[in-house]
């Protein structure tokens, strides 16, 4: 099973997904994350 992402990863990721510009997709988030956009 892998490890969970750091609380401030994770953090830090979903204030990204959620403030993304317009035409910036979930997707586009996860890939500069290197998480699968499932995790978001």
């Amino acid at each position: 099973m892998p490890k969970p992402y750091p609380e401030e990863f994770r953090q830090d990721v979903v204030r990204v997904a959620r403030n993304r510009g317009p035409g910036v997709t979930v997707e586009q988030v996860a890939a500069d994350f290197g998480v699968h956009a499932m995790t978001l």
